[in-house]
């Protein structure tokens, strides 16, 4: 898989989840894919600050984006 089409399944699985954090009044960005296996993303809006967003972080949004791209070993949130 090239990087290009790295990106685009990661922007596949950021699609996937931001009806949810959008319900939420939140949303999320790409920041940035480091190696092909670290993604760099930003949560905005109401999940900044929110006390469950590094459960969301873990569980919802590393897992849906390993299963669009299952190089990707890691998330991390990068703070505003």
């Amino acid at each position: 898989m090239t990087s290009e089409e790295l990106r685009i399944n990661v922007e596949k699985a950021l699609e996937e989840i931001r009806p949810f954090l959008q319900s939420d009044g939140g949303d999320i960005s790409l920041l940035s894919i480091e190696d092909d296996s670290v993604v760099k993303v930003q949560l905005e809006g109401a999940c900044v600050g929110c006390s469950v967003n590094q459960m969301t972080l873990k569980s919802g949004v590393e897992m849906t984006i390993k299963k669009y791209a299952p190089q990707i070993e890691q998330v991390i949130n990068i703070e505003a």
